[in-house]
């Protein structure tokens, strides 16, 4: 009993003692970490939220290549989660990583370099959402030999890696053209983003003799997004102009920095011309376009996923106040402006578009709800219409295009004419994929694994 007494005086000593560095040192720690973990609990709500919402509005099913998680590994550290140049698209679930706005992914692969323990792998499709993909070899031919497939078309959307790919399918061209057939061309490329415009300059830099083939402008689905949008890069080898040490940038600079190689260096690219057909041809390929035919010994289809825009087809179309994307908001100030759409595109269009001076604008869906759009693009909808310079007309479609005005077609009324100066029409193209069969490129369905939480 003395022992234990004797024990219980050295203790409480040794505390009255080092009482003054426990209030100073140990409280502040103990506060600290009380904050740290009710900043962990909210951040867990407002995530666990989020996913509910993309789940209510049907958006859980990436579009583009995606990360998955293996939750067997993920540490649950956030590294991913800050990598992320988006933003919001992943988030910190019950100590585990979650994709949480699964369509704001477009595949920038940086949530997978970022994670420490490997935990992230990076997929194409999903469960209920397969993504047709050409059949390649490791030198990216197809089963069409002497057709290659490089970039967004074989499933490959990083630009680092488009254009690694881009260059190493040319390198492979040069190497068996020996072995295909007679034809003036060595190659025609078709397309003109991060791959084609990488295995443009590699020809240049082979000496080939070849053709690219752009329907719109440099940049192909890069030139496509946002305004201001963040795209990723990171170290990247151009072919006659080296090493790059771009990590993160803007699309404009990008696109800039592009179009300042192909003045230096002279590549060819033929833009505004869309290709139609391919077709065997005396031992090549006969490649058929809106404005033109060639005979070539190889082809590179670098033509990305986002296909042929989709347009309405109805008259006075032609005219060039209709375009199928927004490149420029402050371009419709102080004008009428149809924009034609129910998707993500289409509202992001007429919202950028009313929120600048003097804008009235129209958006006309044939639905009866935008059930696919994200919830911030509804909301900025709403404000718009709001503030009386928008209006939504569902159930509606456009049926005639004049210099002033547009003719509109709404279920159950009588068809109304309204004042037009523009008219943007944002409904999705027609992917290659029936093309692609055509020619006979084997097509195999990747599906991924949707996550659940």
């Amino acid at each position: 009993m003395q022992l234990l007494a004797d024990l219980a005086y050295l203790i409480y000593i040794n505390v009255i003692d080092y009482l003054p560095a426990l209030i100073a040192y140990g409280l502040p720690l103990a506060l600290a970490w009380h904050l740290f973990l009710r900043s962990k609990k909210k951040a867990n709500k407002s995530n666990i939220k989020q996913m509910e919402e993309s789940r209510k509005a049907g958006l859980l099913e990436p579009t583009s290549l995606h990360p998955i998680i293996d939750y067997n590994i993920c540490l649950g550290c956030g590294t991913c989660v800050r990598a992320c140049p988006e933003g919001e698209v992943l988030g910190i679930i019950n100590e585990k990583a979650h994709l949480i706005n699964p369509s704001n992914c477009i595949g920038h692969g940086a949530c997978k370099s970022a994670c420490p323990v490997n935990a992230i792998s990076l997929v194409l499709g999903s469960e209920k959402r397969g993504v047709d993909i050409p059949t390649l070899d490791s030198d990216f031919q197809t089963n069409m030999p002497g057709i290659y497939v490089a970039g967004e078309l074989g499933g490959m959307g990083l630009i680092r890696n488009a254009v690694s790919q881009g260059t190493q399918a040319i390198n492979a061209i040069k190497n068996s053209i020996s072995h295909l057939g007679q034809a003036p061309l060595d190659v025609v490329i078709i397309g003109a983003g991060p791959a084609g415009f990488a295995a443009s300059l590699a020809a240049m830099e082979q000496g080939l003799s070849y053709y690219t083939l752009e329907q719109d402008t440099l940049g192909g689905t890069v030139a496509h997004y946002p305004r201001g949008k963040i795209v990723m890069t990171g170290h990247v080898t151009l072919p006659l102009v080296g090493k790059i040490a771009i990590r993160e940038t803007t699309k404009e600079r990008l696109i800039n920095f592009w179009q300042s190689v192909a003045q230096q260096t002279g590549v060819k690219i033929n833009y505004q011309e869309q290709m139609t057909g391919i077709e065997t041809y005396q031992g090549g390929y006969l490649i058929t376009t809106d404005k033109n035919r060639y005979h070539t010994k190889a082809v590179l289809l670098a033509i990305g996923r986002r296909g042929t825009p989709r347009k309405l087809n109805v008259p006075g179309e032609e005219q060039s106040k209709v375009v199928y994307r927004l490149i420029d908001p402050s371009q419709y100030q102080e004008k009428h402006v149809l924009v034609v759409g129910g998707g993500d595109s289409a509202l992001e269009a007429a919202a950028s578009i009313a929120e600048e001076f003097g804008t009235f604008v129209t958006l006309a869906y044939r639905g009866d709800a935008f059930q696919r759009a994200k919830p911030k693009n509804r909301v900025r909808i709403e404000a718009a219409q709001q503030s009386g310079k928008l209006n939504v007309l569902f159930n509606t479609v456009a049926t005639e295009i004049s210099a002033s005005e547009v003719t509109l077609s709404t279920k159950g009324e009588r068809p109304q004419k309204i004042p037009n100066d523009a008219v943007i029409v944002c409904t999705g193209g027609i992917l290659p994929t029936p093309l692609l069969k055509k020619i006979g490129i084997a097509i195999e369905t990747k599906r991924g694994h949707l996550e659940t939480a």
